[in-house]
Order: C-alpha cells, then sequence, then structure tokens
C-alpha cells in the first residue's frame, strides 16, 4: 500500500504536531549521548555494543513512528526492510548495516527535533492567536481596566473597551481558526511525506523486495 496523498484528520493533526517537539527532544538527547558514548568507547568493545544497541533502538523506534503516523494521521508506510539474511549473527548485523533503510531511520530521528520546534511554534502561535481574538468579546472586561489594548498594555494604539469594540476583533479571530485549521492540516501533511520518504521504501528498495520475494518463492516452489 501507497503513501495516499489526501488531508489527514484534524484531530490526530493537532495532536501529532505537539507530540513531535517532546519526541524528537527525547530522540535527539538520546541519539547524541548513547552516540557519542558508543564512538568513545569503540576501542575497547564496549561501545560496540552500545552502538548495536543504537542500530536495534533505531529500527524498533522506526516501527512505532510508522504506526504513529499512521493512527493520527491515516497515511500507512510500507516497511522498507529487506528479510535478515540466515546465516549467523554477523551476516544479520552485516544486512542490517548495509540497508540504507537504517540510516534513513536515523536521519530521521535527528530530524525530528528542529521540524518537531518549527511546527510546535506555528502551531501554538496560529492558534493562541486565533483563540484570543476569538474569545475577545468574552473576556476583554476581566483584563487590566477592563480593556484590551493593541499592541500592549503600554503602548495604546487602539483601545477595545465595550463588546462592540470587541466584534470585529472576534470575527478577525473566526478567519485565523480558519487560518489555522488549514495551517495544522498542511503541517501534518508535509511531515507524514517527509516520514513516508525517510521510513519507507525507496522505488529501487521496492523492486529488491519483490525480486527477493520471487527468488524466494521460486526455491519454495524448487523444494516443494
Amino acid at each position: 500500500m501507497g503513501n495516499e496523498r489526501r488531508d489527514p484528520p484534524f484531530g490526530g493533526s493537532v495532536v501529532f504536531l505537539l507530540m513531535n517537539l517532546p519526541l524528537g527532544v527525547l530522540a535527539f538527547t538520546l541519539l547524541t549521548s548513547f552516540t557519542a558514548a558508543g564512538l568513545g568507547t569503540a576501542v575497547v568493545w564496549v561501545g560496540v555494543g552500545l552502538l548495536a544497541l543504537v542500530v536495534l533502538a533505531v529500527r524498533g523506534a522506526a516501527r512505532l513512528e510508522r504506526a504513529r503516523v499512521y493512527a493520527l494521521l491515516d497515511r500507512y508506510i510500507d516497511l522498507p526492510y529487506l528479510p535478515l539474511p540466515a546465516g549467523g549473527q554477523k551476516d544479520r548485523w552485516k544486512g542490517r548495516l548495509k540497508d540504507l533503510s537504517t540510516w534513513r531511520d536515523l536521519l530521521y530521528f535527528f530530524v525530528l527535533f528542529p521540524l518537531g520546534l518549527v511546527e510546535f511554534v506555528l502551531v501554538t502561535a496560529f492558534w493562541s492567536t486565533s483563540l484570543a481574538l476569538a474569545g475577545l468579546p468574552i473576556y476583554f472586561r476581566w483584563l487590566p481596566e477592563g480593556a484590551y489594548y493593541f499592541p500592549s498594555f503600554d503602548v495604546r494604539w487602539l483601545t477595545v473597551d465595550s463588546t462592540v469594540e470587541a466584534l470585529p476583533w472576534a470575527a478577525l479571530g473566526v478567519l485565523f481558526i480558519a487560518l489555522s485549521v488549514a495551517l495544522t492540516k498542511a503541517l501534518a501533511g508535509v511531515h507524514a511525506q517527509l516520514a513516508g520518504a525517510l521510513l519507507g521504501p525507496t522505488v529501487a528498495q521496492r523492486r529488491r523486495m519483490e525480486r527477493w520475494w520471487e527468488e524466494a518463492e521460486e526455491k519454495n516452489l524448487v523444494a516443494g
């Protein structure tokens, strides 16, 4: 199943975008600390185990991320990994390290932090502004001096101290809410495309997997 181009659900988009920053911080912190520790102690072989743990953790986390994209954004991402060789652990580890998908998974989690930061700032800024404007006719009377001053309390270019004066601001807030909805879904859609590009199979990988399964079926038929 491919990565369909359609608008993600609004509710799922909001939850997804707000989750990206804390998940990105967590992923970046763990990856940088464990990778640095692994590279620094690789000469005494302790680091090799740490780096192996990073590889396994990244591939496992990428599976969870594909599930999160599907659950919240309704975008299915195919697994890009070829089956590991049937030999010993050495051959299986060579298979993991030679698989470009492992390194693309790693790149995704490094990018998740700055991308999540930008998404979080945009979403919170647009929605806080939109809701503040839309609700101004309700809460302006509880502000200091019972009025709203634009652009600030100290710099009073415009004063709103009645419901009638607040209504145009509320109308502007409704417009901003519509823009915020569109922005939220657009950001989620762009992120879903990036996730599909980095966490999903490329065209070449799909062809390799198709050849692998064809060869496996032929072997089974011969064995049968």
